[in-house]
Order: C-alpha cells, then sequence, then structure tokens
C-alpha cells in the first residue's frame, strides 16, 4: 500500500559548537527529500532539533561561565541561522529542553518503571563523554579508548537504571528481518554482529554523576540518559501524551504515515536497537526506515579545527548561493556512503552540472525562442524530426527513474538522471543546428519542434531540479511565463503548458567559477585553523 502522509526526520544535532558543513549536509539532504514528497502531493511533516542535555553540555558551559540552558541557547540560534540560510523547510524544531519533551520523557520513565522494564542498579564500566555513550571492557579494548571516536573513556562507578534490553529481544530480531527497515544492509549487518549475535547488555538509561538532565519523577537525584532523553523527540514533536495528539495520531499512528528516521552511522546503533525496544516497550510501531548516511569528509580525513579543515556553509552560500551548495550536496554525494569535500571538486561540479548543462542549456534556448519567434514558444508536436525521439523517450523515462530513486532516498543517482537528460538536450541542439534551420523557410516546422521540445525539457527538469535548487528553478519558470498554479509536478509534464507562453532572459542562473574561487575555499578552510 502505497502510504499518503511522510514523516521525516534528522538526528537532532548537539549544540556543543558552531554548527558546520556536516550538519548543513544531514539536514539539506531531508529537507530535499521533504520538497520532493511535497510537490508530488504528499502530506509531508519535517522535524529537526536539538539534544541538549548532557555532561559534555554541563562541562562546556562551566567552561563558558554560563549556566547549560544559556550556553545552549546561544548555539540552538546558530544552527536556526544555518537552516534559514539553507532554507530548511521544516515544520518543527524540537528542543529537548523544551516542556512538551520534558513531560514526554518523564511519562515514558514513568511507565518504565511501572512495567518493570527498568530496575535500579550500579553501572561500572567506560563512558566517552563527548558521544555520551557506555562502553564494554572488550569495546574500549586494551588502550580503553572509545569505538566511535577514538577519544580515552574514562571509568564510571554510578548507581543508575538498566532497561531490559533482552525481554524486547523477539521484537527487536522481528524488526531485523524487515526489508530495507535499516538502510543500508551493510548498517544492519554491522548491529547484528557486533551487538545482537554477541548478546544485547542491559541498557543504562539513567545517570546520578551530574544534573544538566531530565529529572526521574520517582527518584530524582536520577537524570534520563541523554540518548534515551533525546530518542523521544521524534514523539515529543508531534504531541504524543498531550492534550492535542492529533499530529502523532497522523504521522505515527496512523498506517497511511511512512516514518523514516535519517541519521548519521555514528549514531546507528541507538536508533536501531534501542529505540525498537523503547517504542516497543511502549507498545508503539517502529519506524518503517532508519536511513544511515555516511560522513562529510576532508582529504584529510574526519573535519576538525586542529587540521583547520572545517568548513563554515556561510561564506559558500553568500558567494555562490545557496542553491549550488545545495546541488553538491545532492549530486556529488552518494546518499548513505561516506562522501568527500574539496574545493576542487565543489566548483567543477557547480561548473559542469549548474553552469555548463543546465544553466547553458537554458540560456541557450531561451535566447533562440526569442531571436527566432519572439519569445513565444511553438506547439509541442511530438516525432516531427529524426532525432527528436530520442529525446523525448529519455525524458519519459527520467520521469519514471527520478521518482523510484527520490522515492528510494538514492538522491544523488535520481540527479544524474536529471543531468543525462540535460546533457542529451544540449546535443540536440547541436545536432538540430536551429542556427541553420532558421534560414530555410521550408524547415520552419522542424525549427518550432525544436525549440518546443527544448522548452519542455527545460521545464521538467526545472520542476525535478526545484527540491535542490529553491531559489533558481522558479526564476526558470518566471523565465517561462508559468502560473504558480502551473509549476505543479503532476502539470509539467504536459507537453502542451507552454505552448504560446512568452519567455523572457534575465540573468545567467550559474556563471562559471575558474581557479580563483577554488583558492577561495581552500581559504576558507585556513581561516578555521585556529
Amino acid at each position: 500500500m502505497e502510504k499518503k502522509r511522510f514523516y521525516i526526520t534528522t538526528p537532532i544535532y548537539y549544540p556543543s559548537g558552531n554548527a558546520h558543513i556536516g550538519h548543513a549536509y544531514c539536514t539539506t539532504m531531508c529537507d530535499i527529500f521533504a520538497r520532493y514528497k511535497r510537490s508530488r502531493h504528499f502530506e509531508v511533516y519535517f522535524l529537526t532539533g536539538t539534544d541538549e542535555h548532557g555532561l559534555k553540555i554541563e562541562k562546556n558551559a562551566k567552561a563558558a561561565n554560563k549556566t547549560p540552558k544559556e550556553y545552549v541557547d546561544e548555539i540552538v540560534a546558530r544552527f536556526k541561522k544555518l537552516w534559514d540560510a539553507m532554507k530548511i523547510s521544516n515544520d518543527d524544531f524540537i528542543r529537548t529542553t523544551d516542556e512538551r519533551h520534558i513531560h514526554v520523557v518523564q511519562s515514558v520513565f514513568s511507565d518504565f518503571i511501572k512495567n518493570d522494564d527498568v530496575y535500579l542498579g550500579k553501572y561500572e564500566g567506560w563512558y566517552c563523554t563527548p558521544c555520551e555513550s557506555f562502553w564494554t571492557d572488550t569495546q574500549v579494548g586494551e588502550n580503553h579508548l572509545c569505538p566511535d571516536c577514538g577519544r580515552p573513556v574514562q571509568k564510571e562507578v554510578e548507581e543508575c537504571y538498566f532497561f531490559k534490553t533482552k525481554k524486547y529481544l523477539p521484537e527487536l530480531k522481528k524488526y531485523f528481518e524487515i526489508p530495507d527497515a535499516i538502510y543500508p544492509v551493510s548498517r544492519k549487518h554491522e548491529m547484528e554482529n557486533n551487538f545482537i549475535k554477541p548478546g544485547l547488555e542491559d541498557l543504562c538509561v539513567s545517570r546520578t554523576s551530574f544534573s544538566w538532565g531530565i529529572p526521574i519523577l520517582e527518584n530524582k537525584k536520577h537524570v534520563a540518559y541523554v540518548w534515551l532523553d533525546a530518542l523521544f523527540n521524534y514523539l515529543s514533536a508531534l504531541g504524543y501524551r498531550s492534550e492535542d495528539d492529533s499530529l502523532y495520531k497522523k504521522f505515527w499512528e496512523s498506517e497511511e504515515s511512512e516514518i523514516i528516521h535519517v541519521i548519521g552511522a555514528d549514531i546507528t546503533r541507538f536508533h536501531t536497537i534501542y529505540w525498537p525496544e523503547f517504542l516497543s516497550a511502549l507498545h508503539l510501531r517502529l519506524p518503517d526506515k532508519v536511513f544511515v548516511h555516511g560522513l562529510l569528509m576532508m582529504k584529510d580525513g574526519k573535519m576538525s579545527k586542529s587540521k583547520g579543515n572545517v568548513v563554515s556553509p556561510f561564506p559558500l552560500i553568500d558567494r555562490y548561493g545557496v542553491d549550488a551548495l545545495r546541488y553538491y550536496f545532492a549530486r556529488e554525494i552518494i546518499f548513505g556512503q561516506d562522501g568527500q569535500f574539496t574545493p576542487e571538486q565543489f566548483i567543477e561540479r557547480i561548473n559542469m552540472d549548474l553552469a555548463n548543462n543546465y544553466g547553458n542549456l537554458v540560456s541557450r534556448t531561451l535566447s533562440m525562442i526569442i531571436k527566432y519567434f519572439d519569445g513565444i514558444i511553438p506547439p509541442y508536436v511530438e516525432n516531427i524530426n529524426s532525432n527528436d525521439k530520442e529525446l523525448e523517450d529519455l525524458a519519459k523515462q527520467t520521469k519514471i527513474s527520478f521518482e523510484q530513486k527520490m522515492d528510494d532516498l538514492h538522491i544523488s543517482e535520481a540527479y544524474m538522471d536529471v543531468m543525462n537528460l540535460l546533457s542529451l538536450a544540449n546535443k540536440y541542439i547541436e545536432d538540430n543546428a536551429p542556427w541553420a534551420l532558421s534560414k530555410d523557410s521550408s524547415k520552419l516546422n522542424y525549427l518550432k519542434s525544436v525549440m518546443a521540445h527544448l522548452a519542455y525539457v527545460i521545464s521538467i527538469t526545472s520542476m525535478m531540479l526545484k527540491p535542490v535548487l529553491v531559489t533558481k528553478a522558479d526564476k526558470v519558470f518566471d523565465y517561462l511565463s508559468l502560473s504558480d498554479e502551473e509549476r505543479d509536478y503532476n502539470r509539467i509534464f504536459d507537453t502542451n503548458l507552454l505552448a504560446n507562453k512568452k519567455v523572457s532572459k534575465g540573468e545567467v542562473l550559474f556563471p562559471r567559477l575558474n581557479n580563483d574561487d577554488v583558492e577561495f575555499v581552500k581559504g576558507l578552510m585556513i581561516n578555521n585553523k585556529k
């Protein structure tokens, strides 16, 4: 059954430092998917937010001579500023310091106590403060390093509540049997081999060694462990256990809704093992898909300030526009795999795809329609010329493949198909030589057909690109004189839509970039090394 609604979530980000290009990547990819689904007339609820509790926040705030709330308020404002700059269309922004969220976590924990899902014990083991993660002796090894981030871990001994993971192991194993519930499948196998097969240990779900967290009502010296706290944002944002739970009923409870969590690889364990178990304990449905995206890497590995390879998105947006950065994310990096950001690749991708392919086709086509037909787009007639069919067939195939790949979150591959169609359209110009046709009055219908076909390709590719090119696609629609009502996914593929529309020509959509731009981006990295 095709679902009518989509609930799409990013991970909630830990506000312990400035938002950077890695944060922008994940949120932008989710935004592209949300915009695509909305364009297809699905009802979408798109959530992002911040995870604001834990020992790391408490320590950082103290070092900054601020209260934890003052500290996170400042950083959250920076995240929101970045989302505005990236044109993120989220429907809500959840903070784990919101009262609506605190209520849910306390209520759920009370149920866990009441239903004998947790018990009071003592934790003795290893803890990574930056990752807010507990590890066993085997996992940290002889050097006592965090398996996720590689930093040293600390020995911890404290009273805490433990969640009975084995109690819900049958439900978890059934979840792992669902095809595509965890994507890519390599992440599922990793969780099975590293955690499920060796045997799940009960999970510490409260802390007593610090106070910056959500207090447990039944035992207020305990605060909820940050990962139990954080995961329930997906429900608290929908009004779960509140007076108005209509969003929860519509986007979580209803079988007509598809639930998709997009997360980073470093938090796979929490989302694919503990989150399904928490939900099973509450007799709630599990997510349809947990999609694990890869890391955005630099040439010299992960981003870090000490390496001087952290890039702020703001200077890139200011110089090249938000559409260029969004497109780079969508096209250059295969969603679900690790990707690399380099100045050279960034400039090359913008030049190849946006300046030389898309922008060039738009500019040439509009100029020719203005020159040969006073700006009036001729009616579209199929297969007048011998080489029309190839372009017509690829346009039809691209629509089908684009939708299939976007639905599966294969975003890079979907836009590769769009670029292939644009490349063929540019070749179609060379093959048909409109400048020669215009000199032969007997070829008038031939010339009309060429212009109509090119205008059609521009319109449909602009629609497919619109979830990414949030400003430039609409400019192209302006040039084609399309009304707001006509800028509709279902209408744009009507070959009669553009007939007799008057086109205009504006600014160059994507100016070609050069080596100065490569040096500019390199300079951003150097300036971040402090």
